[in-house]
Protein backbone atom coordinates (compact mmCIF):
# COMPACT_ATOMS: atom_id res chain seq x y z
CA UNK A 1 0.00 0.00 0.00
CA UNK A 2 2.80 2.45 0.82
CA UNK A 3 4.51 1.76 -2.50
CA UNK A 4 1.26 2.50 -4.30
CA UNK A 5 1.39 6.04 -3.00
CA UNK A 6 4.46 6.87 -5.05
CA UNK A 7 2.52 6.85 -8.34
CA UNK A 8 -0.65 8.60 -7.21
CA UNK A 9 -1.64 12.12 -8.34
CA UNK A 10 0.83 11.93 -11.22
CA UNK A 11 3.79 12.53 -8.95
CA UNK A 12 6.67 10.31 -7.95
CA UNK A 13 5.72 10.57 -4.26
CA UNK A 14 2.24 11.29 -2.96
CA UNK A 15 2.22 14.81 -1.44
CA UNK A 16 0.20 13.54 1.52
CA UNK A 17 3.34 11.78 2.70
CA UNK A 18 5.11 15.14 2.77
CA UNK A 19 2.28 16.56 4.86
CA UNK A 20 2.76 13.73 7.36
CA UNK A 21 6.50 14.47 7.41
CA UNK A 22 5.87 18.13 8.22
CA UNK A 23 3.48 17.27 11.05
CA UNK A 24 6.10 14.88 12.46
CA UNK A 25 8.76 17.57 12.11
CA UNK A 26 6.76 20.35 13.82
CA UNK A 27 4.67 18.38 16.28
CA UNK A 28 1.39 20.19 15.59
CA UNK A 29 -1.00 20.41 12.65
CA UNK A 30 -1.06 24.21 12.93
CA UNK A 31 2.73 24.60 12.69
CA UNK A 32 2.90 22.14 9.79
CA UNK A 33 0.14 24.03 7.99
CA UNK A 34 2.00 27.31 8.42
CA UNK A 35 5.22 25.82 7.02
CA UNK A 36 3.34 24.37 4.05
CA UNK A 37 1.21 27.50 3.48
CA UNK A 38 -1.92 25.39 3.98
CA UNK A 39 -4.83 25.86 6.33
CA UNK A 40 -4.92 23.54 9.36
CA UNK A 41 -8.15 22.03 8.06
CA UNK A 42 -6.48 21.19 4.74
CA UNK A 43 -3.63 19.43 6.55
CA UNK A 44 -6.07 17.50 8.73
CA UNK A 45 -8.06 16.48 5.66
CA UNK A 46 -5.01 15.16 3.84
CA UNK A 47 -3.94 13.20 6.91
CA UNK A 48 -7.39 11.64 7.19
CA UNK A 49 -7.25 10.69 3.53
CA UNK A 50 -3.82 9.13 3.98
CA UNK A 51 -4.97 7.17 7.03
CA UNK A 52 -7.99 5.86 5.14
CA UNK A 53 -5.91 4.83 2.13
CA UNK A 54 -3.44 2.98 4.35
CA UNK A 55 -6.05 1.59 6.68
CA UNK A 56 -4.19 2.64 9.84
CA UNK A 57 -4.39 5.36 12.47
CA UNK A 58 -1.58 7.88 12.04
CA UNK A 59 -2.08 10.40 14.86
CA UNK A 60 -3.35 10.50 18.41
CA UNK A 61 -4.08 13.60 20.44
CA UNK A 62 -1.42 14.58 23.00
CA UNK A 63 -2.35 17.73 24.90
CA UNK A 64 -2.41 20.61 22.44
CA UNK A 65 -0.31 18.71 19.95
CA UNK A 66 -0.46 15.36 18.24
CA UNK A 67 1.55 12.19 18.63
CA UNK A 68 2.54 9.81 15.86
CA UNK A 69 1.38 6.24 16.13
CA UNK A 70 3.74 3.33 15.55
CA UNK A 71 2.10 2.87 12.16
CA UNK A 72 2.83 6.49 11.26
CA UNK A 73 6.50 6.05 12.11
CA UNK A 74 6.62 3.00 9.87
CA UNK A 75 5.05 5.00 7.05
CA UNK A 76 7.55 7.82 7.57
CA UNK A 77 10.52 5.48 7.48
CA UNK A 78 9.43 4.10 4.13
CA UNK A 79 8.42 7.53 2.85
CA UNK A 80 11.89 8.95 3.54
CA UNK A 81 13.49 6.10 1.59
CA UNK A 82 11.03 6.54 -1.28
CA UNK A 83 11.58 10.28 -1.46
CA UNK A 84 15.35 9.90 -1.49
CA UNK A 85 15.06 7.39 -4.32
CA UNK A 86 12.71 9.73 -6.19
CA UNK A 87 15.23 12.57 -5.82
CA UNK A 88 17.98 10.34 -7.23
CA UNK A 89 15.74 9.42 -10.15
CA UNK A 90 15.05 13.09 -10.90
CA UNK A 91 18.76 13.86 -10.69
CA UNK A 92 19.62 11.03 -13.07
CA UNK A 93 16.94 12.11 -15.55
CA UNK A 94 18.16 15.73 -15.41
CA UNK A 95 21.74 14.61 -16.02
CA UNK A 96 20.59 12.78 -19.15
CA UNK A 97 18.87 15.90 -20.48
CA UNK A 98 20.75 18.17 -22.85
CA UNK A 99 19.43 21.30 -21.15
CA UNK A 100 17.70 21.04 -17.76
CA UNK A 101 14.53 23.04 -17.24
CA UNK A 102 12.31 23.80 -14.27
CA UNK A 103 13.25 25.84 -11.25
CA UNK A 104 15.99 26.07 -8.64
CA UNK A 105 15.63 27.76 -5.27
CA UNK A 106 18.46 28.33 -2.81
CA UNK A 107 17.96 29.61 0.71
CA UNK A 108 20.32 30.66 3.46
CA UNK A 109 20.98 32.87 6.45
CA UNK A 110 21.72 36.55 5.87
CA UNK A 111 25.50 36.42 5.32
CA UNK A 112 25.24 33.45 2.98
CA UNK A 113 22.36 35.07 1.12
CA UNK A 114 24.52 38.17 0.67
CA UNK A 115 27.93 36.77 -0.24
CA UNK A 116 27.56 33.13 -1.38
CA UNK A 117 24.18 32.62 -3.02
CA UNK A 118 24.09 35.57 -5.49
CA UNK A 119 27.25 34.54 -7.41
CA UNK A 120 26.03 30.94 -7.63
CA UNK A 121 22.60 32.01 -8.81
CA UNK A 122 24.04 34.34 -11.46
CA UNK A 123 26.30 31.54 -12.68
CA UNK A 124 23.35 29.15 -12.91
CA UNK A 125 21.35 31.64 -15.00
CA UNK A 126 24.17 31.71 -17.54
CA UNK A 127 24.80 27.97 -17.48
CA UNK A 128 21.14 26.88 -17.49
CA UNK A 129 19.07 29.68 -19.09
CA UNK A 130 15.94 27.50 -19.10
CA UNK A 131 16.02 27.10 -15.31
CA UNK A 132 14.15 29.67 -13.20
CA UNK A 133 16.27 30.69 -10.21
CA UNK A 134 15.29 32.17 -6.87
CA UNK A 135 17.05 33.09 -3.61
CA UNK A 136 15.33 33.20 -0.21
CA UNK A 137 16.97 34.70 2.86
CA UNK A 138 15.89 32.63 5.86
CA UNK A 139 17.01 31.50 9.29
CA UNK A 140 18.27 27.89 9.57
CA UNK A 141 15.01 26.48 10.98
CA UNK A 142 13.05 28.00 8.12
CA UNK A 143 15.60 26.66 5.62
CA UNK A 144 14.96 23.09 6.75
CA UNK A 145 11.22 23.73 6.42
CA UNK A 146 11.73 24.99 2.86
CA UNK A 147 13.71 21.87 1.98
CA UNK A 148 11.15 19.52 3.51
CA UNK A 149 8.22 21.22 1.82
CA UNK A 150 9.97 21.11 -1.56
CA UNK A 151 10.12 24.91 -1.85
CA UNK A 152 13.93 24.97 -1.83
CA UNK A 153 16.56 22.78 -3.45
CA UNK A 154 19.63 23.88 -1.51
CA UNK A 155 20.15 25.51 1.88
CA UNK A 156 23.17 27.08 3.52
CA UNK A 157 22.78 26.92 7.28
CA UNK A 158 24.84 27.34 10.42
CA UNK A 159 25.37 24.12 12.33
CA UNK A 160 23.85 24.51 15.81
CA UNK A 161 22.48 22.32 18.57
CA UNK A 162 19.03 22.60 16.99
CA UNK A 163 20.20 21.46 13.54
CA UNK A 164 18.86 18.02 12.58
CA UNK A 165 21.36 15.26 13.29
CA UNK A 166 23.79 14.42 10.51
CA UNK A 167 22.29 10.91 10.43
CA UNK A 168 18.81 12.31 9.71
CA UNK A 169 17.66 10.35 6.65
CA UNK A 170 15.66 13.26 5.27
CA UNK A 171 18.69 15.46 4.56
CA UNK A 172 22.15 15.33 3.06
CA UNK A 173 24.24 17.71 5.19
CA UNK A 174 27.83 18.40 4.14
CA UNK A 175 30.30 20.86 5.71
CA UNK A 176 30.93 23.78 3.38
CA UNK A 177 33.36 25.84 5.45
CA UNK A 178 34.31 26.93 8.95
CA UNK A 179 33.82 30.68 9.12
CA UNK A 180 36.13 32.13 11.85
CA UNK A 181 34.85 34.82 14.17
CA UNK A 182 37.10 37.88 14.36
CA UNK A 183 37.21 40.29 17.26
CA UNK A 184 36.20 43.84 16.28
CA UNK A 185 37.41 46.64 18.55
CA UNK A 186 37.71 50.46 18.36
CA UNK A 187 40.64 51.67 16.27
CA UNK A 188 42.75 52.82 19.24
CA UNK A 189 41.91 49.90 21.52
CA UNK A 190 44.86 48.44 23.55
CA UNK A 191 44.26 44.97 22.05
CA UNK A 192 45.31 46.29 18.64
CA UNK A 193 48.88 46.64 19.95
CA UNK A 194 49.26 42.96 20.91
CA UNK A 195 51.05 40.49 18.64
CA UNK A 196 48.61 37.71 19.48
CA UNK A 197 45.11 38.10 20.84
CA UNK A 198 43.07 35.30 22.41
CA UNK A 199 39.41 35.35 23.27
CA UNK A 200 40.30 35.33 26.96
CA UNK A 201 42.17 38.65 26.48
CA UNK A 202 38.77 40.28 25.95
CA UNK A 203 37.16 38.82 29.07
CA UNK A 204 36.86 42.16 30.90
CA UNK A 205 35.49 44.13 27.97
CA UNK A 206 31.86 45.24 27.52
CA UNK A 207 30.35 42.95 24.89
CA UNK A 208 27.81 43.38 22.12
CA UNK A 209 25.85 40.18 21.59
CA UNK A 210 22.92 39.11 19.48
CA UNK A 211 19.40 38.82 20.80
CA UNK A 212 19.13 36.07 23.45
CA UNK A 213 17.91 32.89 21.82
CA UNK A 214 19.47 33.68 18.45
CA UNK A 215 22.06 31.44 16.81
CA UNK A 216 24.71 34.15 17.05
CA UNK A 217 24.05 34.81 20.74
CA UNK A 218 24.40 31.10 21.54
CA UNK A 219 27.59 30.79 19.48
CA UNK A 220 29.36 33.73 21.15
CA UNK A 221 28.18 32.85 24.64
CA UNK A 222 29.39 29.26 24.25
CA UNK A 223 32.79 30.39 22.92
CA UNK A 224 33.30 32.84 25.80
CA UNK A 225 32.32 30.30 28.43
CA UNK A 226 34.72 27.78 26.88
CA UNK A 227 37.43 30.44 27.19
CA UNK A 228 36.65 30.67 30.90
CA UNK A 229 34.43 33.73 31.25
CA UNK A 230 30.87 34.94 30.89
CA UNK A 231 30.73 38.06 28.73
CA UNK A 232 29.56 41.31 30.28
CA UNK A 233 26.74 42.09 27.86
CA UNK A 234 26.44 45.84 27.33
CA UNK A 235 24.28 45.89 24.20
CA UNK A 236 22.33 43.60 21.86
CA UNK A 237 22.59 43.87 18.08
CA UNK A 238 21.62 41.36 15.39
CA UNK A 239 22.97 43.31 12.40
CA UNK A 240 26.74 43.48 11.88
CA UNK A 241 26.55 47.16 10.88
CA UNK A 242 24.66 48.01 14.06
CA UNK A 243 27.16 46.16 16.22
CA UNK A 244 30.12 47.70 14.42
CA UNK A 245 28.67 51.19 14.85
CA UNK A 246 28.44 50.58 18.60
CA UNK A 247 32.07 49.42 18.60
CA UNK A 248 33.19 52.48 16.63
CA UNK A 249 31.67 54.73 19.29
CA UNK A 250 33.54 52.95 22.07
CA UNK A 251 30.49 51.19 23.51
CA UNK A 252 31.87 47.66 23.45
CA UNK A 253 33.46 44.92 21.33
CA UNK A 254 31.92 42.28 19.11
CA UNK A 255 32.73 39.01 17.35
CA UNK A 256 32.00 39.12 13.63
CA UNK A 257 32.25 36.23 11.16
CA UNK A 258 34.88 36.63 8.49
CA UNK A 259 32.29 36.28 5.74
CA UNK A 260 30.59 39.44 7.00
CA UNK A 261 31.83 42.57 5.29
CA UNK A 262 32.06 45.66 7.49
CA UNK A 263 31.58 49.16 6.19
CA UNK A 264 33.37 52.41 6.88
CA UNK A 265 33.77 52.57 10.63
CA UNK A 266 36.95 53.38 12.61
CA UNK A 267 37.38 49.84 13.93
CA UNK A 268 40.01 47.11 13.77
CA UNK A 269 39.23 43.49 13.01
CA UNK A 270 41.51 41.09 14.90
CA UNK A 271 41.85 37.39 14.03
CA UNK A 272 41.94 35.37 17.25
CA UNK A 273 44.65 32.90 18.28
CA UNK A 274 44.74 30.01 20.70
CA UNK A 275 41.85 27.93 21.95
CA UNK A 276 39.00 28.30 21.68
CA UNK A 277 39.20 29.81 18.21
CA UNK A 278 35.49 30.45 17.66
CA UNK A 279 34.04 29.72 14.26
CA UNK A 280 30.66 28.92 12.87
CA UNK A 281 30.39 25.79 10.72
CA UNK A 282 28.37 26.37 7.58
CA UNK A 283 26.60 23.38 6.06
CA UNK A 284 25.31 22.88 2.53
CA UNK A 285 22.07 20.93 2.86
CA UNK A 286 19.81 19.25 0.33
CA UNK A 287 17.09 16.67 0.53
CA UNK A 288 18.74 13.27 0.51
CA UNK A 289 19.34 12.15 -3.06
CA UNK A 290 19.00 15.66 -4.52
CA UNK A 291 22.67 16.63 -4.30
CA UNK A 292 23.42 14.67 -7.50
CA UNK A 293 21.11 16.86 -9.57
CA UNK A 294 23.34 18.70 -12.11
CA UNK A 295 21.90 22.13 -11.27
CA UNK A 296 22.42 21.59 -7.55
CA UNK A 297 25.93 20.23 -8.13
CA UNK A 298 26.81 23.28 -10.25
CA UNK A 299 25.53 25.65 -7.57
CA UNK A 300 27.55 23.86 -4.90
CA UNK A 301 30.69 24.10 -7.02
CA UNK A 302 30.32 27.87 -7.46
CA UNK A 303 29.48 28.40 -3.78
CA UNK A 304 32.57 26.42 -2.73
CA UNK A 305 34.82 28.46 -5.01
CA UNK A 306 33.33 31.75 -3.77
CA UNK A 307 33.77 30.73 -0.14
CA UNK A 308 37.40 29.77 -0.77
CA UNK A 309 38.09 33.26 -2.11
CA UNK A 310 36.54 35.03 0.88
CA UNK A 311 37.59 32.99 3.90
CA UNK A 312 41.31 32.03 3.57
CA UNK A 313 43.39 33.80 6.24
CA UNK A 314 45.93 34.96 3.68
CA UNK A 315 43.48 37.46 2.21
CA UNK A 316 44.00 40.94 3.65
CA UNK A 317 45.89 39.82 6.74
CA UNK A 318 49.01 41.47 8.06
CA UNK A 319 51.63 38.95 9.12
CA UNK A 320 54.36 41.27 10.38
CA UNK A 321 56.25 39.70 13.26
CA UNK A 322 56.58 43.07 14.92
CA UNK A 323 52.99 44.23 14.45
CA UNK A 324 49.62 42.96 15.59
CA UNK A 325 47.86 40.71 13.12
CA UNK A 326 44.71 42.64 12.25
CA UNK A 327 42.45 43.70 9.45
CA UNK A 328 41.20 47.25 9.35
CA UNK A 329 37.66 47.82 8.18
CA UNK A 330 37.81 48.88 4.53
CA UNK A 331 34.16 48.94 3.59
CA UNK A 332 34.33 45.92 1.26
Amino acid sequence: MILALIVQTGRMVDPKLRVLQMVAHHGTVTAAAEALHYTPSAVSYQLRQLAEELGVALLTQAGRGVQLTAAARTVLRHAEALQAQAERARAELAAATAEPTGSFTACGFSTAATHLLPPATAELREQYPQVRTRVIEAEPARCFDLLLSGEADLALVINTASTPASADERFDQQPLLDDPLDLVVPAEHPLTRLRRVTLADAADEPWILGTPGSTYHHLVLTACMTAGFTPNTAHHADEWDTGTALVAHGLGIILVPRLARLHDWPVVRIPLHGEPAPARRILAVTRRGHREHPVVASALSTIGATAAEIVPPSRGWRRDRDAPMHIESTGD
